[in-house]
């Protein structure tokens, strides 16, 4: 399996994501929205970084299942109640995902939201890995 992260120098610069991402392998793994829940069903955390930890956290958990690492991930979907806050935590946002899933990103998209499944979840992230 391979993904081959593609930035054209004629875009705006890439930061925290992948213009494109071409991927070759045998296995696709859809994974599904993840919030902020806890193995009660629970949403925890009230602030948008505290909330996208667990989230991330929960989709590399799904991954994981799978056999998946996040260099896999070829797409990542965020969706926000709130882009402005999501906006305005961006660099300890970078941090969480540096410190989770490394510095391998996939094509990335943020997308708003009125609400989520959960009322009280801020975020929730999908994502299509690639494994060999």
């Amino acid at each position: 399996m391979s993904l081959e992260r593609i930035n054209p120098p004629g875009l705006s610069p890439a930061s925290g994501f992948s213009h494109a991402v071409a991927a070759t392998g045998s296995r696709l793994v859809f994974l599904a929205g993840q919030t902020a829940l806890d193995a009660n069903g629970k949403v925890t955390g009230t602030g948008i970084v505290e909330q996208f930890e667990t989230a991330l956290t929960n989709l590399l958990a799904a991954l994981a299942a799978t056999g998946g690492t996040p260099h896999d991930l070829a797409r990542v979907t965020v969706y926000a109640t709130d882009v402005a806050d999501y906006r305005a935590h961006t660099a300890e946002l970078g941090h969480v995902w540096h410190r989770l899933a490394g510095r391998d990103y996939p094509a990335m998209a943020v997308i708003g939201a009125v609400r989520l499944w959960d009322e009280q979840a801020l975020v929730e992230i999908d994502g299509i890995a690639v494994l060999p």
